[in-house]
């Protein structure tokens, strides 16, 4: 069954632009080799974080859309915690937010029933 995950990993601040790219593109391999696409990856850039990780302050964002099954998931979320430039990384099935805006959407572009009227007429005032 192929589902929607959004993979959002954070990396140690000091890595290379060109390790960052290697890093990206052995996870986009491990993702098919396992059956699942990556869809799109967005690099956020370096941010502050919220709180010290691993006596970090500041990581490189980096944004996974990945559809496939859990085996694909799984086997990229075994991949992000033996990996040491990453310090933090979090997934999250979308596929079901976007279903349920779907239908949202549909339901506010339908035409709206026309009102009742009710059995008296109006009363003209002169």
């Amino acid at each position: 069954m192929q589902r929607t995950y959004e993979v959002m990993f954070i990396v140690r601040p000091d890595i290379g632009e060109e390790d960052l790219d290697k890093l990206v593109s052995t996870l986009e391999s491990q993702v098919s080799a396992a059956g699942g696409t990556v869809k799109n990856v967005e690099r956020m850039g370096k941010r502050r974080l919220a709180y010290m990780v691993r006596r970090f302050q500041d990581g490189m964002y980096v944004l996974f859309t990945v559809e496939g099954g859990g085996d694909a998931i799984h086997e990229l979320e075994r991949r992000l915690r033996v990996t040491e430039p990453v310090i933090k990384f979090l997934t999250v099935r979308v596929d079901k937010e976007q279903s349920r805006l779907a239908k949202l959407k549909a339901r506010r572009k339908a035409p709206a029933p026309p009102p009742e009227t009710g059995g008296e007429p109006a009363a003209a005032t002169a």
